[in-house]
């Protein structure tokens, strides 16, 4: 450190530590005294400006000496202890003379009063100090040097003002004191305001003065100073100004070899704050992965550190899930890989919660936090409309320890808290964002909490600054919901309309077993119970007076298959009646599937004798009993059942042809086609699910494909269409068929959405219908194939024409087809260019309209003649 024009101080290498410290005065010169703030306390006395050519000398000396090594030589030693010296630039005696330079550049004067004429380094001095006297350089020029006097300011009068000015851009200045490792006096230049700046977003070990007088050094504390001492003190450097809290300078000092800020945590001589980082322009998670490598490696003030999942394997650290259900608005119940069940928190966040006093107002009416507490259920269906039934990624951040009850705090059981993200998404920092939750709030030296608790923190601010949620000044929803489940009356006044509104949209809050449900009407605002129609499910086990009923066999399988296909999802309920208790019974549809059939078809249910009529419920009542030996079917014996022979009438051909629109041709000569009638409701259908998509596109990636799943899926031509996933070889290969096209893709992942409701093939069922040609047999030669569905392609592909069903077919309806304009029927136009042969029918009342080829004129398949076997049906040969 250089002092003045004429006193550095210097120390040696460290060695186990900061070295010490040595000043030492030049001899025979003085150079001019620094500006001196006054004494804080003494209101008489006064700040001393500079003296002429003083900042002069001592920055010469500055740029020429710190961080150099130098030789010295001590002459004289006060008895106060005062070392006068003369000081060499290098290593040894014949480097430059310091003094001879700043004589030399008239920035000190020579003490002659103590000169001898035998000391040639004095009479040297001498000399230099007469040819810069003669050449008018520094103290010796015109002017008295007033102009070099530098006006010191040690105060802003606003700093919030003066910060704001400089619009966070570095700024030059020069460190003249560390105080400790993250706090320094910094002079601005040009300005020359001497300020203390203290590092953004971090916090050195601190020298502590007690009451007594005494100073306490915290562990760390010298070293911490030494590293920023040996790198910034008296250098160079740049600052950006980035806020002023409380009087209080922050801000980033930079460096050419680096960010001081970033080594000290990096070096683990300092910890990250929470208070300070929000305004680190540099990336406060630059800041953070300085900590933890430090922490990782246990080094400096983290030696005794231990990791919040220290004791956790890397495969319970992070893993991948589904979510099953959203407990209110931090946790949710996720499923894992092995098919275990567990809950997580979302780290470092408090959801929504009510006070005490609002709390009690209403003591006679049941609490319900769901509902009572403003925007809890606003934050849980933000929760479920985003995540149920998705997969996810978990990171557990800590677990917190079981707590016991206190006065004012109920207790709680050991929790896994975690960072959940989707599709690159953290929900948490995406549920503040959006005011639905807080950050809480930790101690300084509290490591358990959210490994990007920056994010949370600069989300929570944007909500506040924007007034979302909870932050906003306006009134708090209120949700008056009303609960009918078991009031037999509310429920009777309430069925009619259930009964009328036929398909009603519903959300199902619990599942109590496998047939019994707890549905939430959002039209209705009420929350009912409901029981599945058509089905006995075996019943689980419950509290009755008399004691608990047992469970019957597979109830717990029967209620976690009802569980993980519709818990929290949106559905369809049709209410057909009410029992005595108040209940609803009725059918529930989810994603156009019925789950009294669901149910039944997997061998968790029986078929109700009110439902036997149901043709449905017994076709999945017989492939239920199929699956005997692991269901409730195990010990099923299948009775003899009498054969009986129903006798048909032959019936007359009918010709009802109606008009169709030819969308895909496939290489089987099978053809896809859209009704005629039906296209307005399509149209619209898109451009309204466009519309939608263009004003809220999906998350890229979020959406986890399934085979059977209806999905969105984007077309080479960039539209959105809806599709139904055929199969999942990878996440960039998957196999979709448009369901209202006919044609197949495969594509990856990422051009595939989830299915909005609104848009499902409940509102509009899919429009291709897939047909093939009556009468007309396919080609087996692939040459001879690929003619035909050419020419099928060039003639009706993507054009309207006439179709009639003829009759039913192993895969999908046989049909005839005429053109739209001639009204000539194409597979008779095959036949007659000899591109395919006729199919005789067996039905009388179909043989009259087929007509055999000849196989005359030689054309296409005919070119070389009759080649059809002497065995052939036509030839009158059966089997």
């Amino acid at each position: 450190m250089v002092l003045s024009g004429c006193a550095i101080i210097v120390r040696g290498q460290p060695r186990g530590g900061p070295p010490p410290e040595r000043q030492i005065n030049l001899s025979n010169i003085r150079a001019g005294a620094m500006a001196r703030r006054a004494a804080q306390g003494q209101p008489d006395t006064k700040d001393t400006p500079d003296e002429p050519w003083a900042f002069q000398a001592r920055e010469f000396l500055r740029k020429k000496l710190i961080g150099k090594e130098v030789c010295f030589t001590v002459e004289i030693k006060t008895a106060l202890g005062r070392e006068y010296g003369i000081v060499y630039l290098g290593r040894d005696t014949t480097g430059e003379n310091i003094a001879d330079s700043l004589v030399n550049e008239g920035l000190a004067t020579v003490r002659r009063e103590g000169i001898r004429g035998n000391n040639p380094d004095q009479a040297r001095l001498c000399d230099l100090e007469d040819q810069s006297k003669a050449s008018k350089k520094g103290l010796w020029s015109e002017g008295g040097g007033t102009h070099t006097i530098r006006d010191v300011k040690y105060t802003i009068e606003n700093p919030r003002n003066y910060i704001d000015s400089l619009h966070q851009k570095p700024i030059n200045a020069i460190i003249e004191h560390v105080r400790d490792g993250s706090v320094v006096r910094a002079l601005l230049l040009p300005d020359h305001y001497l300020v203390t700046v203290m590092l953004s977003g971090v916090k050195c070990p601190t020298f502590k003065r007690e009451a007594d007088g005494t100073e306490s050094t915290e562990a760390f504390a010298a070293e911490a100073k030494f590293f920023t001492e040996s790198r910034l003190l008296q250098r160079d450097v740049q600052i950006i100004l980035e806020s002023c809290p409380n009087q209080i300078i922050l801000g980033s000092i930079l460096h050419p070899n680096g960010n001081i800020t970033e080594l000290l945590l990096k070096e683990g001589f300092a910890r990250c704050v929470d208070w300070s980082m929000a305004v680190y322009t540099q990336g406060a998670e630059k800041l953070r992965a300085g900590e933890r490598s430090a922490k990782e490696r246990k080094v400096r003030i983290w030696k005794d550190y231990v990791a919040p999942t220290a004791n956790l394997d890397l495969k319970d650290r992070q893993f991948v899930a589904k979510v099953m259900q959203v407990v209110n608005a931090d946790a949710m119940v996720v499923k894992l890989n092995s098919g275990e069940l567990k809950t997580i928190h979302l780290s470092s966040i408090r959801p929504p919660r009510i006070e005490g006093e609002e709390k009690n107002k209403d003591k006679d009416k049941r609490f319900r936090p769901l509902y009572d507490i403003p925007y809890m259920f606003e934050a849980r269906e933000f929760l479920r409309k985003k995540l149920i039934g998705k997969k996810v990624n978990v990171t557990v951040d800590y677990i917190r320890a079981a707590t016991g009850p206190g006065e004012s705090t109920p207790a709680f059981s050991e929790r896994t808290c975690a960072t959940v993200t989707i599709g690159g998404i953290n929900i948490a920092e995406a549920l503040i964002s959006k005011g639905l939750a807080t950050i809480i709030r930790y101690r300084q030296d509290d490591d358990q909490r959210s490994s990007h608790y920056d994010e949370l923190l600069a989300a929570e601010a944007r909500a506040i600054k924007n007034g979302k949620g909870l932050h906003s000044k306006k009134e708090v929803p209120i949700h008056r919901v009303a609960d009918i489940s078991g009031e037999t009356q509310k429920a009777k006044q309430f069925l009619p309309f259930l009964q009328r509104a036929g398909r009603s949209e519903a959300v199902v809050e619990y599942v109590f077993s496998g047939s019994r449900l707890k549905l939430y009407m959002p039209k209705e605002t009420c929350l009912i119970t409901f029981l599945l129609a058509g089905i006995e499910c075996p019943r689980s086990s419950r509290n009755m007076p008399g004691g608990v009923q047992v469970a019957e066999p597979f109830s717990d399988e029967a209620m976690l298959f009802t569980k993980e296909l519709v818990l929290q999802r949106e559905v369809e309920v049709e209410v057909e009646s009410m029992d005595k208790a108040g209940n609803f019974i009725g059918w529930l549809h989810i994603e156009g599937g019925n789950l009294s059939v669901a149910l039944v078809e997997n061998a968790l249910s029986k078929v109700h004798f009110t439902a036997e009529r149901s043709r449905k419920l017994i076709r999945s009542f017989a492939r239920g009993k199929e699956r005997n030996g692991i269901t409730i079917w195990a010990n099923y014996e299948e009775k003899p059942v009498e054969e009986v022979v129903y006798v048909t009438e032959e019936k007359e051909r009918a010709a009802n042809y109606r008009a169709v629109y030819v969308t895909e041709i496939c290489d089987t000569l099978h053809f896809y086609s859209q009704d005629v009638e039906t296209g307005a409701q399509l149209e619209n259908l898109m451009e309204t699910m466009r519309a939608e998509i263009a004003a809220q596109p999906p998350v890229e990636g979020s959406y986890a494909p399934r085979r059977g799943d209806i999905c969105l899926a984007t077309f080479a031509d960039g539209e959105w269409y809806r599709a139904r996933v055929e199969k999942v070889e990878s996440p960039s290969r998957v196999h979709v068929f448009y369901i209202d096209y006919g044609n197949r893709e495969v594509v990856s992942s990422t051009r595939l959405a989830a299915m909005p409701p609104a848009f499902g093939t409940r509102t509009l069922p899919a429009q291709a219908t897939e047909h093939a040609f009556a009468y007309i047999q396919v080609p087996q030669d692939e040459d001879v194939r690929a003619d035909v569905v050419d020419c099928i392609v060039r003639d009706i592909q993507n054009t309207q024409c006439l179709m009639n069903v003829e009759y039913s077919g192993a895969t999908c309806p046989h049909v005839t087809i005429q053109f739209g304009d001639t009204k000539d029927d194409v597979g008779l136009n095959l036949v007659k260019e000899g591109l395919v042969m006729v199919d005789v029918r067996k039905e009388k009342h179909l043989q009259k309209i087929v007509s055999e080829e000849t196989g005359g004129g030689g054309l296409n398949i005919w070119r070389y003649g009759d080649f059809r076997a002497d065995d052939a049906v036509e030839f009158g040969y059966r089997r």
